[in-house]
């Protein structure tokens, strides 16, 4: 598997080995030894999750400012555009963002490590959205990043969203911009 640290080195895309001819493929989706030493220290998941969107909703950007959690993403079904946004104000990317398209054609992994409010935008007619968490939910604790906030500007890519427009939850509508959230220390 193939790691690539994105411009915040913090936030790694891993890139597996696939086999496949005309039958199919196959490929390692997870190697917790290659994991570990790809992100330089031990990393223990504690929840799997799932979830299934239509074209244009957008998922985020969240966080937990206490319990926070560490994600590992990827798309089994679809394409997303997948955001991370550096909330650690100790860090020298403070407030910047990357972001991977991931689907199910490229097979890539996004590790968005805890710190980071995350998003994603479904550019598909629909997706499958898988991640591993590192430590569980927990609501109360959970904050969320305006996800257009003009001071991050995030780029998510709405010119693909061809007769579709961004789909939010009630929670994502009220997100609190940038200069108001609440950020790690």
């Amino acid at each position: 598997m193939k790691a690539t640290p994105l411009a915040i080195p913090d936030v790694i895309l891993f890139e597996p080995k696939v086999f496949g001819d005309e039958r199919g493929f196959f490929f390692e989706s997870f190697n917790q030894r290659q994991f570990e030493e790809a992100v330089g220290r031990p990393v223990q998941f504690v929840q799997d999750n799932h979830s299934r969107s239509s074209k244009g909703v957008l998922r985020g950007l969240h966080y937990q400012i206490r319990h926070p959690q560490g994600k590992l993403v990827r798309v089994v079904s679809g394409e997303v555009l997948d955001i991370a946004v550096d909330m650690r104000r100790s860090s020298p990317t403070y407030g910047k963002w990357v972001g991977a398209l991931l689907s199910a054609e490229n097979k890539q992994q996004l590790w968005v490590p805890e710190g980071f409010a995350h998003g994603f935008v479904v550019l598909s007619d629909s997706a499958d959205f898988l991640y591993k968490a590192t430590d569980y939910y927990a609501p109360q604790h959970e904050r969320c990043l305006l996800w257009s906030d003009a001071e991050i500007n995030v780029d998510w890519m709405l010119e693909r969203l061809v007769g579709a427009s961004p789909q939010l939850s009630a929670k994502d509508q009220l997100g609190l911009p940038f200069s108001e959230v609440e950020a790690f220390s």
